[in-house]
């Protein structure tokens, strides 16, 4: 509404006796809630902030994840805020390789206006702070090259924390705030909660690049005495302190996103859920011993993704020290090759037998997978050591 009735106050005197009368108190609050939301989204803008070191698609230089980009662009969007998107040189920048079929990636491609200004984004020199309510950092390995070095988005970043305004990245977009000072000279993160793409996840995914990294982000915010979080690696966790908002991984982008809108004072819709998210939420409950979590994947397999659950299951299982380990990623495995009846998979569900001193179990499969793939050399050599 505009500010007409507030202009004549008898009026709206009169206005808000007659909204009692017609009104329970209850409905009463919920539409000046609805209202006040209404007023708040419009009133606020954000600032997203993506990498521009990337080249070739992130195979000469690496860039930021079209996926994190397009999930919390969409997030925003349909939660009615506005968005700049901006990089440190501005105009057009590379993200590093990516799937446009991805429903999320499909949508924000379809979106003119969203294309428009990741077409030529807006240079950081450029932008006025006073003009975003918060700003949110963008993911990908580019943003380890670039944004920790950027003065003029570390100015950004904290201008717009010290007027009251949100802060919030993901994956290795809080690589942007680890130099970050406010004017009392303290370092932003220092005292608060944060996460990031954590040590192990770049130890298990970031081996193109990490040995090119000045630092790695977990290791810097503790340093930085912050209160580093972090869940089992990717899947999602937000560390949240305020209006500081962090997300881990990819697989933390709309979590992260709701949270920020959350901390400008807006209710999140329902919307922007995404079976690869919604997988590995999945896969966090099932870890946690949730047999629920179980009937909920053999009830709703379409809602979900077995190739997405079968590689976590997989890499669990490598990265397994524990017998309750090996039993957890046999569990994801066995759920998603019913689905995928994938031979390494088969392999790797015989190898965690193996490790749970399931011999019998790991000599059926391995005979099978002898039978079906004779090229699979490994499955023979694992037999002949049980024979």
């Amino acid at each position: 509404m505009k500010c007409t009735f507030r202009k004549n106050k008898s009026h709206t005197i009169w206005l808000a006796s007659l909204w009692v009368v017609m009104f329970s108190t209850s409905d009463q609050a919920m539409a000046e809630s609805a209202e006040s939301q209404t007023e708040t989204q419009l009133q606020q803008t954000i600032l997203m902030v993506v990498s521009g070191y990337g080249e070739d698609q992130g195979k000469t230089k690496p860039g930021f994840e079209f996926d994190e980009l397009a999930k919390a662009y969409l997030t925003f969007r349909d939660n009615g805020v506005a968005i700049d998107i901006a990089s440190p040189q501005g105009g057009a920048v590379e993200a590093d390789e990516y799937d446009a079929n991805k429903s999320y990636n499909q949508t924000f491609l379809a979106d003119q206006q969203a294309v428009s200004k990741l077409t030529d984004t807006l240079a950081l020199n450029a932008i006025n702070s006073s003009d975003y309510a918060a700003v949110f950092v963008v993911g990908g390995k580019g943003a380890m090259f670039d944004l920790p070095y950027d003065k003029t988005l570390q100015h950004i970043i904290a201008d717009v924390y010290q007027a009251g305004g949100s802060v919030g990245a993901v994956c290795h977009g809080p690589a942007a705030l680890v130099d970050v000072k406010l004017d009392n000279g303290s370092y932003l993160v220092t005292g608060k909660k944060v996460n990031s793409f954590t040590n192990i996840e770049e130890q298990v995914f970031g081996k193109k690049w990490v040995q090119h990294f000045d630092f790695l982000i977990e290791d810097k915010f503790k340093e930085r005495q912050a209160h580093f979080e972090s869940s089992p690696m990717m899947l999602s966790h937000v560390a949240i302190d305020q209006r500081l908002v962090t997300g881990q991984n990819p697989a933390s982008t709309v979590d992260t996103a709701q949270t920020l809108l959350k901390a400008m004072g807006i209710t999140p819709n329902s919307g922007n859920q995404y079976s690869d998210d919604l997988t590995l939420k999945l896969v966090a409950e099932i870890l946690k011993g949730d047999e629920q979590a179980i009937h909920e994947y053999q009830n709703n397999t379409a809602s979900y993704q077995p190739m997405l659950m079968g590689m976590y299951g997989y890499m669990y299982f490598a990265a397994a020290e524990a017998e309750d380990d090996y039993r957890k990623a046999m569990t994801l495995m066995q759920l998603a090759q019913d689905d995928m009846n994938h031979p390494k998979l088969n392999l790797q569900i015989a190898k965690a037998h193996m490790k749970l001193d399931q011999t019998s179990q790991a000599k059926k499969l391995l005979t099978e997978l002898s039978t079906s793939h004779p090229d699979l050399t490994e499955a023979q050599d694992l037999l002949a050591q049980l024979q």
